[in-house]
Formats: C-alpha cells, structure tokens, sequence
C-alpha cells in the first residue's frame, strides 16, 4: 500500500531503533537510529541522531547524522545539526553554525560534478 505524501511517523526521544528503517512520507527522528534508513523526507530533530547508512529523497539534520548520505534531491543542516560521513547529493546547504565534516558529492541529474584541481608541477612537487 502506497502512504500519502503527507503522511507522518515520529521515532521519539528515548527511542532507539536498531536494523532497517523504510518510511514514505515524512519521517521526524527525535531518537536515535542506527543501522540502514530508507525514506522520502526525513527530519533529524536536535535531539535526534542518526549513525547509519541513508538512501533518501530530502533530508533535513537538526541534531546528528553519522555515516554514508544518498540523498536525491537536496541536504539541509540547520545551525544545530551536525552531518559526517560521506555524502553524495544533488543540491544542500549548511546554516550558520552547522556542521558539515564530511566528504560530500555534488551530483548533476546528467552525472557528478567535477570541480578541476590544479595539476601538479613535477619540478615543485
């Protein structure tokens, strides 16, 4: 069965789920997650954390997210939240006073960015 888009689940403070974790529509962890999350719009509130491997449509990290990010559309840390790991999206953007400690690709809906690095000088190197 399909969830409406604007459906709701809610992991609670003093929760904490271990395994896999597969939710559609908005998903607000002010818990703790760890293992494999799968989701559309997901939201870690600030006393949430996450520490797993992620495949999601948005997400939006007020508290801790810890591990391998695939995010489809766009990545947003608010001035709480605190993002490492490695990270492949498409758009995301990091609030005055959140973290970003991670290595992060940028990807075209046609392939992945590449920003060119200046090559070596054999004689400098």
């Amino acid at each position: 069965m399909k969830r409406k888009p604007n459906e709701i689940s809610i992991i609670e403070n003093g929760l904490t789920i271990e395994g896999t974790v597969s939710a559609r529509g908005r998903l607000i962890i002010k818990g703790t997650v760890k293992g494999d999350l799968d989701g559309e719009t997901v939201i870690i509130a600030p006393e949430g954390a996450v520490y797993a491997s992620a495949k999601v449509d948005s997400i939006t990290i007020g508290g801790k997210y810890e591990g391998d990010l695939d995010v489809a559309r766009r990545l947003l840390i608010l001035s709480t939240g605190n993002c490492s790991g490695k990270v492949t999206c498409k758009d995301f953007a990091v609030e005055a006073g959140g973290i970003l400690n991670a290595e992060v690709s940028c990807l075209k809906s046609a392939g992945e960015c590449q920003v060119p690095f200046p090559e070596a000088d054999p004689e400098t190197a």
